[in-house]
């Protein structure tokens, strides 16, 4: 019921040609007659276009070309994978001549990546598909897309890719058309809406047929007469009820997208929420106008309109400029600077930033460069006297010195708390500053070094739950390992007993296979002993000498083995009459003899003179010793019993 309240209220607001306020703002000199002196016309063709690859949000584009390669103006040299971003293209005919890190128009101050195409003078379009009329027969999704293809974004300052912002999540019922440009010194959208107003009408035609909303609200602010009378004389020519035109107080920052919203319908988009919430989708006049010469010339967007004033430049004036265009030929081309030149700043004095040179190239954010002259001197900061004069003047309705202390403390999270990241950075509070304190500075700080802990946490927070995952895994194997081995334990464990319970047989059959191998081994292992041959008894009164020599040793050992085969060779007969042949015994004994006799003789060979006188040798000796030892057992073999 609420919803359909607003709505009637909203009606009734466009049909009065009436507008809400919104708290804080301030009204500033403009400074816009500078600019508004000389006609629109088109800078000169560089030799030179830097293109930096990342001139929108959404990540750094990736080239589509090569050094060396020929382009045509308007051809696709960059794009980017990701669904929030917007593609590249050549400003003008030429060749690539280097891909690399260059000095970009960014606050930071830091190279980034830049393709740099050398002109040819020709300016030779590539070949253009524009979609013409059809653009009414044609689906949401396909207009899109062709957005998205041309490259277009916000012309406004964000440069938000409007292919995205053209897909809102939430039903949309008003599109709000911003021809505001409250901050001073700037008139590019002043001066396209006087001389393209008809091309700004079927733009929004075409927006409002892409989205499907019944109201459009152009809101232009009243020290814009010219392009106001542009416009009334267009919505004329081209009656459409859809359309209404809207004329605001002067008042900065009225331009800035929450407090048009809130100007123009009186809906307050929520904290941390986005136009759609409302029902709301805002779109700067310069990113209409972009979208009326792709759809109906199928230009994509290669040149902006760029203002070029402030009181250091001689002839300040609005030029149509190529993107990739150095900074320092637009210079030249408004008469050069003057001799009193201070700061040179990208965008507005409120919310623009500081360039170091004017080596840096126009990008499609570029919507104005102020030259200022020099100041006599700079303005000492003092600490703050709670005057209370930066809250009165907050858009947001923020708490300025709050926020400051929590920014200069680092306690980021009360800054969050207080709403920091509802600041739109429109430099009011540094304005009315009577201490001098850079508010907004301090702000950009602290919400950079909050950005910068989350995405730290971010990635802290990825890196745990892949280590805790990676964990698990382990884990899960380990487990899954355990449970394979417990497994196979439990066959074997199984099976052993299925064995022992089979009457032990086949157990005890290994067991005592087993023994007998060890006992086996164990007897071969052990060392042998010989017994040694019994001796017979010797005759006491045997004066025969003990052998010590090797002859007599081995004559001793002859006769004992003569003897143990006498002694198992069976009794012969004693009644037998017949000489009794050899024994082995004797046989023994009288080889022995002959070997001793043999010695004897080589002995007695080596002095012939002492043969007589020589005694027996100890061969001799023991020859005739066994033979004594041997007859004797022989003749006691004979007389064995009867």
């Amino acid at each position: 019921m609420n919803f359909f309240r607003r709505r009637k209220s909203l009606n009734t607001q466009i049909a009065h040609d009436t507008a809400w306020s919104f708290h804080g703002g301030l009204v500033l000199p403009d400074h816009k007659a500078l600019s508004k002196q000389h006609p629109l016309k088109k800078a000169a063709l560089p030799p030179q276009l830097v293109i930096p690859l990342q001139q929108q949000a959404g990540g750094v584009n990736t080239p589509l070309v090569e050094v060396g390669d020929t382009v045509l103006k308007g051809q696709k040299i960059a794009d980017s994978k990701n669904p929030v971003g917007a593609p590249i293209h050549a400003p003008s005919s030429g060749k690539i001549v280097a891909i690399d890190e260059r000095t970009i128009p960014h606050p930071s101050g830091l190279p980034a990546a830049c393709i740099t195409l050398a002109t040819d003078g020709k300016d030779t379009w590539a070949d253009r598909a524009p979609i013409g009329n059809r653009y009414s027969e044609l689906p949401a999704e396909t207009l899109r897309q062709a957005i998205r293809e041309g490259g277009i974004v916000g012309l406004g300052g964000a440069a938000f890719p409007t292919a995205t912002k053209l897909t809102p999540t939430h039903p949309i019922d008003t599109l709000i058309i911003n021809a505001i440009e409250c901050e001073p010194y700037i008139t590019c959208d002043d001066i396209l809406t006087q001389h393209f107003a008809n091309e700004i009408i079927r733009g929004i035609d075409i927006l409002l047929r892409l989205l499907g909303a019944p109201h459009c609200i152009i809101g232009i602010e009243d020290n814009k007469p010219d392009a106001i009378t542009s416009l009334q004389h267009a919505l004329k020519a081209k009656p459409d009820d859809r359309i209404k035109l809207t004329v605001v107080p002067t008042r900065y920052p009225s331009g800035s997208e929450k407090q048009l919203i809130k100007l123009l319908t009186g809906r307050e988009v929520p904290s941390g929420g986005l136009p759609a919430n409302v029902g709301v989708v805002c779109q700067n006049i310069g990113t209409v106008y972009a979208i009326h010469q792709l759809v109906m010339q199928g230009n994509p967007l290669i040149s902006r309109l760029v203002t070029i004033t402030g009181e250091g430049v001689r002839n300040p004036a609005n030029l149509e400029v190529l993107i990739g265009t150095p900074i320092h030929q637009l210079i030249e081309a408004c008469g050069g600077y003057q001799e009193n030149t201070g700061q040179l700043i990208m965008g507005g004095p409120m919310m623009g930033f500081t360039l170091e040179h004017d080596q840096l190239p126009i990008v499609k954010a570029s919507n104005c460069i102020l030259v200022t002259p020099k100041t006599p001197e700079i303005k000492q900061e003092i600490p703050c006297i709670r005057c209370g004069a930066c809250e009165a003047v907050c858009p947001a309705q923020l708490q300025p010195q709050q926020l400051l202390w929590y920014s200069r403390s680092g306690e980021h999270e009360k800054a969050k708390k207080h709403n920091l990241f509802d600041c739109i950075e429109c430099g009011c509070c540094d304005y009315v500053c009577p201490s001098h304190i850079p508010l907004v500075q301090h702000y950009r700080y602290t919400k950079s070094e909050i950005k910068t802990r989350e995405q730290e946490m971010a990635a802290a927070e990825i890196a745990k739950q892949r280590f805790e995952s990676k964990t698990k895994r382990e884990e899960a194997l380990a487990q899954e390992k355990e449970d394979r081995l417990a497994k196979k334990r439990q066959q074997l464990e199984k099976k052993t007993k299925e064995q022992h319970t089979d009457g032990g047989t086949k157990q005890d059959a290994i067991q005592a296979a087993l023994a007998r191998v060890k006992k086996k081994k164990d007897a071969q292992d052990a060392p042998k002993v010989t017994e040694p041959a019994s001796e017979p008894a010797t005759n006491p009164t045997d004066d025969t000498p003990t052998p010590q020599t090797a002859a007599e040793r081995a004559a001793a050992a002859a006769k004992r083995r003569a003897e143990k085969k006498a002694q198992q060779s069976p009794a012969t007969n004693p009644t037998d009459d017949a000489p009794a042949p050899k024994t082995a015994a004797e046989r023994a004994a009288a080889a022995a003899k002959r070997r001793a006799e043999k010695k004897a003789q080589q002995s007695a060979s080596t002095n012939p003179t002492d043969d007589a006188l020589a005694p027996k040798t100890a061969a001799e000796r023991a020859a005739a010793a066994a033979k004594r030892r041997a007859e004797k057992r022989q003749s006691s073999a004979h007389r064995g019993p009867s």
